[in-house]
């Protein structure tokens, strides 16, 4: 009777251990995703995106919609909040809230104003004539085309300002056509802990490339480069870039 004991407590301590070793681990994991969104217990975030074209006051396009989803699944497994803002309502500065801003810069007002302040050294042809360079990025001294439904080019960054301004960071998801974007947040749903090893809680910018979208949809994503130094840097005046790359 005596063995019998002494194995229940011994096991009834291993389970109590093992309980306690694997809730420190989750929430240790948990306080790093949290760090990295900056979205800690209760705290609020911004989602902003288009307005549909000639549509309701909030009517959203159906890849910015899938775009959203993705993105509100981590702000809920962080214990947080999300609010949706159209990109000409969203009138705040930098730093109070993390802020999620998806859409490239010819319909979304705050990703412009995002890239002329925080990413110097990107330029984005928003031009409404059909010509090669039409959506084309500029990263620095380099040209990327887009090749619609074969190849396209998104951006992700992870951007944060000075003390003054707040601590919260802000994540932009700026592509070349619509299905990048959902691309682009799928990208981070799916490699968010790799991200946090190698970046912390610093800024990044990383070039992406979705490879055909018109057979694979917003899932096959390639890294093409760490950007950031490049983004960060301004643009000489006029710009001339070296080299012109096409998507494929």
């Amino acid at each position: 009777m005596r063995n019998i004991v002494l194995g229940v407590v011994a096991a009834g301590i291993s389970a109590a251990l093992g309980w306690l070793a694997r809730t420190y681990l989750w929430k240790r994991k948990l306080r790093r995703k949290q760090a990295f969104f900056g979205l800690p217990d209760n705290s609020e975030s911004l989602l902003v995106v288009n307005r549909g074209a000639a549509g309701p006051e909030l009517a959203v396009m159906r890849y910015d919609v899938f775009a959203l989803l993705e993105l509100a699944a981590l702000i809920k497994d962080c214990n947080a909040h999300a609010q949706v803002v159209p990109h000409d309502a969203a009138r705040q500065g930098f730093g109070e809230r993390t802020e999620f801003c998806v859409g490239g810069p010819a319909s979304n007002r705050r990703m412009a104003a995002h890239l002329s302040s925080l990413l110097p050294g990107v330029r984005v042809n928003v031009d409404s004539e059909p010509s090669p360079d039409r959506g084309a990025f500029q990263v620095g001294s380099e040209r990327y085309r887009v090749e619609v439904g074969r190849a396209e080019y998104t951006l992700l960054a992870r951007l944060t300002v000075d003390q003054s301004h707040g601590t919260r960071p802000v994540f932009l998801f700026c592509g070349q056509t619509a299905i990048t974007n959902q691309a682009t947040t799928r990208y981070l749903a799916r490699n968010h802990e790799r991200l946090t090893r190698k970046y912390g809680d610093t800024a990044f910018v990383l070039l992406l490339k979705v490879v055909n979208s018109q057979a694979y949809g917003p899932d096959v994503v390639e890294l093409v480069a760490d950007v950031t130094r490049e983004a960060q840097a301004p643009l000489p005046t006029p710009a001339a870039p070296r080299n012109s790359h096409r998507a494929s």
